[in-house]
């Protein structure tokens, strides 16, 4: 077996050329769309004091030196998202933005993942989630082919993109499981996981059953001849969602699913600071739990900026490498890197084909 060659070996940045530059154009067009709809691209910091807060991203920490007399020595993060800083900018007054934004996690290495990356997010206040996604079909549109292929999957985008909730989702590929119905309760979820053959595993938690059931049964079905908008999610996964006012079991968030791939994930934004400090500090007690360990705690900063109001809108974090993966036809997400590190490049045969 051959050794594979460095990324900056010139026969290594041929193979990868084709990819980037088809990735440039999409760089291009990106901002072609947004400008043309009226947003603001912006930049926000990298390093930050909290990375984020989700419970399961797993962050770069740094620590900042203080020299020539400024400041104090103190812990820092690169970002998981640029979320939290954009949603301060919309309190601001800063009005429609988006952001091509460097993004970190740690541990994340696959053909779909790498431990730094790219994430296009955008904010449009005033908009519905029903409207962010009515432009989420018209910018994957406007920069990918008319189809687009993965892993032997193909997805005609200019087919009506399906919209669907994960009540609809579970009952159609669950055996007629009710997910609503279980709201957060790991009993109630493994009896009916049960009844249709998929016994809850000892100690499995109500989120850990709904993900196995939501990656085993849900996924391989949604996404695939075209595009697939899967929303309305249970209220235990609303994370900055709004719940649904027409139904508070479910919040107002979706993701995007394409050829396969899951692409992006949406919020109907939460605005209400006292519901979003006790999601917080529910996440940042899970985190402690869960992994232990010094980490990051509740980002009071981002708190008050709510507080001090934060308009209605919805916003939307992309993976903008994977849309690059589909816009040019690479398998892996390397391929579309100008420089990957060299430790992703590994032989063939040892691949993570996650």
């Amino acid at each position: 077996m051959r050794t594979p060659l460095p990324p900056w070996h010139p026969e290594s940045l041929a193979a990868r050329l084709p990819f980037l530059h088809r990735r440039a154009r999409l760089v291009a067009d990106t901002r072609a769309f947004f400008a043309a709809r009226g947003y603001t691209e912006v930049e926000t910091p990298c390093l930050v004091p909290v990375p984020g807060m989700e419970v399961h991203l797993h962050a770069f920490r740094t620590e900042f030196v203080p020299h020539l007399g400024a400041g104090e020595r103190r812990t820092l993060w690169l970002r998981t998202s640029p979320e939290l800083a954009l949603k301060r900018l919309l309190v601001a007054g800063a009005g429609p933005v988006f952001e091509l934004a460097r993004v970190w996690r740690n541990g994340e290495v696959s053909p779909r993942h790498a431990p730094e990356f790219t994430m296009l997010e955008w904010y449009r206040p005033g908009a519905t989630m029903e409207a962010l996604m009515d432009e989420t079909e018209a910018y994957v549109r406007a920069v990918c082919p008319p189809v687009v292929v993965h892993a032997g999957i193909a997805t005609d985008l200019t087919l009506p993109f399906e919209r669907l909730s994960v009540a609809e989702a579970f009952a159609r590929w669950c055996g007629g499981l009710d997910i609503l119905a279980t709201e957060g309760c790991a009993a109630r979820l493994g009896a009916q996981a049960a009844r249709i053959g998929v016994p809850p595993r000892p100690g499995e938690s109500w989120e850990d059953l709904f993900f196995r059931l939501l990656l085993e049964r849900v996924e391989p079905n949604i996404g695939r001849a075209r595009a697939t908008f899967l929303t309305h999610w249970p209220a235990p996964q609303a994370a900055l969602a709004r719940r649904d006012p027409a139904d508070p079991r479910a919040a107002l968030r979706f993701e995007l699913f394409v050829a396969g791939l899951e692409l992006a994930n949406a919020f109907d934004e939460l605005t209400d600071p006292a519901e979003q400090r006790a999601r917080f500090e529910h996440a940042a007690a899970e985190r402690a739990r869960l992994y232990g360990g010094a980490g990051w705690g509740v980002d009071e900063d981002f708190l008050a900026a709510l507080a001090h109001g934060m308009p209605a809108g919805s916003g939307i974090a992309l993976g903008f490498d994977r849309l690059a993966m589909l816009a040019g036809g690479a398998e892996r997400i390397e391929q579309v890197l100008w420089l990957p590190m060299e430790w992703m490049v590994e032989p063939p045969g040892r691949r993570d084909r996650g």
